[in-house]
């Protein structure tokens, strides 16, 4: 009875663990199944490695293999090596250098092209005469017609200042002059200077003048009278002042220059000539100029001239410093560049008689070769006795332009005779 009992149990053992193993293998799928779809690849190197079976090793051969071993550099080799590093960072600092310098040299270059271009445009005329200012006398605007002057002034805009001179009746100039940033301008007097008379002050200078023309010198100049004195003083004080005296008729005649005259022969007895004497002694003497005007329209239009004439002026004394365009280094079609040690004097002997009609660069060319220069040439024609032959010196003398020769010819070699021996400068070649 206990046998059957116990086949029972097995077989019902049994069917309950290959149930439980049929309820795990289900799980394991079902969860193989979602962490597939939720890691693919994870899965997929999961699996790998148990489908396909490692091989052994192979028999005398170990599972690590060992690294070769490292070669020690001597001490030399190190040197080296750090010599070499130490020439690349050399090089990369000099190169970095150099980048930089010729940054800033650029930069410079740049700044100072500025500056140039903004001091030649503060020297351009119509920006120049807004640093100039007028300066004139009161006592020149007691005068009938100097409101004239004023109102000229006013409408060309410039810059007026009525001020005491160490002249009276006179009129100057002044211009500003820039400074330091901290410094401010400057303001520096022109040497320019005007000076009004009148009819009556210019026959006591012509007096003083004429004294001291016909006796000592020292003791004219105490007897000369104050407005000689003070015109002496005044120039004595500033040896760069270019005075002119302007004279006028206060009387406003319509004949002033024949009223000089009347008033200079009845008075002082004097002639043209005397006046031009005169004229000249102060010119020479003292550096002053005499113009004779008719009027404050007169005088107006010269103060007018002499303003713009000195807005003018730095821009031609900065064009006169400059090189002339034609003289500069390299070659041109009209120039040649002569050197110290005299090369160049042949080419520009060639390019003088180039300037004569019908004479080619290589008639020219021909004649330097024979003759090297001008003084060679005029000797040739003294050593020569007949004027014939020396009108067909340079007849002979062979061309060669475009592959071909031929002579110069008696016409073009009497024509070069005459230009350099003919004492006529009326004379024409041709």
């Amino acid at each position: 009875m206990s046998a059957p009992r116990q086949v029972k149990t097995w077989e019902i053992s049994a069917s309950e663990d290959s149930e439980a193993e049929t309820e795990e293998l289900r799980a394991d799928r079902s969860s193989g199944d979602q962490s597939e779809a939720l890691f693919p690849s994870s899965a997929t190197k999961t699996r790998t490695p148990s489908s396909a079976p490692l091989s052994p090793p192979r028999p005398g051969t170990s599972a690590a293999t060992p690294s070769p071993a490292r070669k020690r550099r001597s001490q030399e080799e190190i040197e080296a090596d750090r010599q070499r590093a130490k020439e690349r960072r050399e090089a990369r600092e000099r190169l970095r250098t150099a980048r930089a310098q010729e940054k800033e040299g650029r930069r410079q270059e740049q700044l100072r092209r500025k500056e140039a271009a903004e001091r030649l445009k503060t020297l351009r005329p119509e920006n120049y005469i807004k640093t100039l200012t007028v300066c004139i006398h009161p006592a020149l605007l007691q005068q009938h017609g100097s409101d004239l002057l004023l109102d000229t002034l006013a409408a060309y805009e410039w810059r007026l200042s009525i001020e005491s001179q160490r002249l009276t009746h006179s009129i100057a100039w002044t211009r500003d002059v820039a400074q330091q940033e901290d410094e401010g301008e400057a303001v520096l007097e022109e040497e320019q200077m005007l000076l009004v008379l009148t009819m009556a002050d210019f026959v006591d200078l012509v007096v003083a003048v004429n004294k001291t023309l016909h006796s000592d010198m020292q003791e004219a100049e105490a007897e000369a009278g104050s407005l000689l004195s003070l015109l002496s003083e005044c120039l004595n004080r500033d040896a760069a002042k270019v005075l002119t005296l302007l004279v006028t008729d206060s009387d406003h005649r319509t004949n002033t220059e024949h009223f000089r005259e009347e008033t200079l022969q009845s008075k002082l007895g004097m002639n043209n000539l005397d006046i031009e004497e005169v004229r000249v002694y102060l010119q020479l003497y003292k550096n002053i100029s005499l113009v004779f005007v008719d009027g404050w329209q007169d005088i107006t239009d010269h103060v007018c001239a002499v303003t713009k004439a000195l807005s003018k002026r730095p821009l031609k004394l900065l064009a006169e410093r400059e090189e002339l365009p034609f003289c500069v280094d390299g070659s041109w079609a009209s120039g040649v560049r002569v050197e110290r040690d005299g090369s160049g004097l042949v080419q520009v002997w060639a390019k003088q008689m180039e300037q004569l009609n019908r004479v080619s660069p290589a008639v020219a060319s021909s004649v330097a070769s024979a003759y090297s220069s001008p003084q060679l040439l005029l000797q040739a024609y003294q050593s020569l006795d007949r004027e014939d032959d020396r009108k067909r010196l340079l007849a002979g003398l062979s061309v060669k332009s475009e592959g071909k020769e031929r002579r110069i010819g008696p016409e073009i070699s009497a024509r070069l005779y005459r230009c350099f021996t003919a004492q006529n400068p009326e004379l024409v070649l041709d």
